[in-house]
């Protein structure tokens, strides 16, 4: 049944622009598109607005399911930090994790990263100190991709006619380290494998190892944390309570449990959208915050993607990796627990990233190749106002979808024993890895579940259950079809898909599609606001 995010709406036939999906990239369009004055639908299919944004609840306790840490927050004058700021009026607000935001550790050695570009520096010739040079060229080359990215971002809110002309000289830059990997780059700067196995440790933000994902994104990445991490107060569906109000003091609406069926189109021009139950609704703007895989393949009519040749165009890129996550419930506090902020990212020690990989896909016994361990309760300083004496880990691991492929079309809890056994022993591999790191919680587990890629294509929508839509891959960065605009009129993408992996990438999205949306520096209003 559709409804509303809070409360019975006084639905309209007609919109300025209907929003379908809810994840942040969603958000920041409707809100900054609300702020324009613009009464704007969005329509989510799922019974909890937020997409990776959103929390779930089960046995006294909630988790989040995408939200670890966000970067920039502690800056006052960063742009997502303005963003967020803007979007929700000031209301949402964060807690800094501290000095170490993320560990490293591989084998049997931890590495630290701590906040501070200088600091971060510091730290790492203390580990390598023959390799200060080499540390030194890759901050700086670092700085160097983040700066040029700012003209090839600013490409994609560009009109078609404006791009055709200058486009190309504003993506060259930027382009320089798009086509290069990871390890390319770093092999440049340095021969030393471990300290380029500890540089490229942060890879799981982004779902490639380093020898398939494009540098570029794997700067982003690491800019984004060098001032430390951040995580919401109260909890990462604040940042769904905060925004809604604004949409809704603009007339706007989020319907949940609201599916579209297809997209309207006649004449090449999109005029609203049609709904599971039948019901339309029409409006100026269509926007699809729902990944370009799914928008083409399962909303938009097939006869307008034909006539666009957007087939071919889907053909160029990959759904990003599928992935698990153990959602772990602990009697105890966060602090009598001992349960730090800092992230865990732990590796096997005796072959590269890649290799590590490699292995694990053909063989999913073989050790993770990757394991995320993050404590969202020890990170929010509201966590126990909520939930006095009870604490929560994250882990998330590569899963591979064709794993779970003969699943495919089973019922959310009622795959069967064989898929449940799967689960259970996966399961209890990743409480070993957590007890090694942290043995004083073994014995106060009093609740555990293991997410799959069939949870998340259920809850997502998304294919393959992929976490971060399209690989980032040099030739995803070739890819002038991911842009607000489309060939079809007053239709227009945000998300992921349309920059790059990641929340704060996300919301960047809605500040791109906007901008093309309404033809105005949204950027400057928000800097000055």
């Amino acid at each position: 049944m559709i409804q509303s995010y809070k409360k019975k709406p006084i639905l309209a036939d007609d919109y300025d622009a209907i929003i379908i999906g809810s994840g942040i990239g969603s958000l920041c369009t409707a809100a900054i598109l609300s702020k324009e004055g613009q009464r704007v639908l969005v329509v989510e299919r799922h019974y909890v607005a937020g997409g990776f944004t959103h929390v779930f609840k089960r046995k006294n306790f909630e988790w989040d399911v995408g939200i670890h840490y966000i970067g920039e927050m502690q800056r006052p004058n960063s742009i997502l930090k303005k963003l967020f700021d803007y979007i929700t009026e000031g209301e949402l607000k964060w807690a800094d994790m501290g000095e170490v935001y993320d560990r490293i550790i591989i084998g049997e050695k931890s590495y630290d990263f701590v906040k501070g570009v200088q600091h971060f520096k510091e730290k790492m010739y203390e580990y390598f100190p023959s390799e200060k040079e080499a540390i030194d060229k890759y901050v700086d080359t670092i700085f160097k991709a983040s700066k040029a990215s700012r003209n090839y971002y600013l490409d994609k809110a560009m009109p078609s006619v404006m791009s055709a002309i200058s486009g190309g000289f504003m993506r060259s830059a930027y382009h320089k380290f798009t086509d290069r990997t990871t390890y390319e780059v770093l092999k440049s700067l340095t021969d030393n494998e471990a300290l380029i196995k500890v540089l490229s440790g942060q890879y799981g933000d982004y779902g490639l190892p380093p020898k398939q994902s494009s540098f570029a994104m794997h700067a982003s990445v690491v800019k984004h944390y060098f001032h430390g991490g951040n995580f919401p107060v109260g909890g990462s569906s604040r940042i769904v309570e905060t925004v809604d109000p604004v949409i809704e003091k603009a007339g706007g609406t989020i319907l949940i449990s609201a599916e579209v069926a297809e997209i309207i189109v006649e004449n090449n021009q999109a005029k609203g959208v049609r709904m599971k139950d039948g019901k339309e609704f029409k409006a100026k703007n269509v926007i699809s915050g729902t990944g370009v895989i799914v928008t083409y393949n399962q909303l938009m009519p097939q006869a307008v993607v034909k006539r666009h040749d957007i087939y071919d165009k889907l053909q160029q890129v990959n759904p990003s990796v599928a992935h698990g996550c153990l959602y772990i419930g602990l009697e105890g506090t966060p602090e009598s627990l001992g349960l730090p902020k800092t992230n865990f990212w732990i590796y096997p020690d005796d072959v590269d990233h890649d290799t590590c990989v490699e292995r694990y896909v053909n063989d999913i016994n073989q050790p993770f190749p990757v394991v995320y361990i993050s404590f969202p309760s020890a990170k929010d300083p509201d966590w126990s106002n909520r939930y006095p004496g009870k604490s929560t880990i994250d882990i998330i691991t590569l899963l591979p979808y064709d794993k779970f492929q003969q699943w495919e079309g089973s019922r959310w809890m009622k795959r069967g024993e064989d898929y449940d056994v799967l689960k259970e022993k996966i399961a209890q591999r990743l409480l070993a890895e957590l007890y090694k790191q942290l043995p004083q919680v073994e014995g106060k587990v009093i609740h555990y579940e293991l997410s799959t890629p069939l949870t998340t294509k259920h809850f997502v929508n998304y294919e393959k259950g992929e976490l971060y839509g399209l690989d980032h891959t040099p030739k995803r960065f070739r890819q002038k079809f991911l842009r607000p605009r489309t060939p079809i009129k007053n239709f227009y993408l945000t998300g992921q898909d349309i920059v790059t992996a990641g929340v704060g990438a996300a919301l960047f999205s809605g500040v791109l599609t906007s901008a093309a949306m309404t033809g105005k520096n949204i950027m400057k209003k928000i800097m000055n606001g």
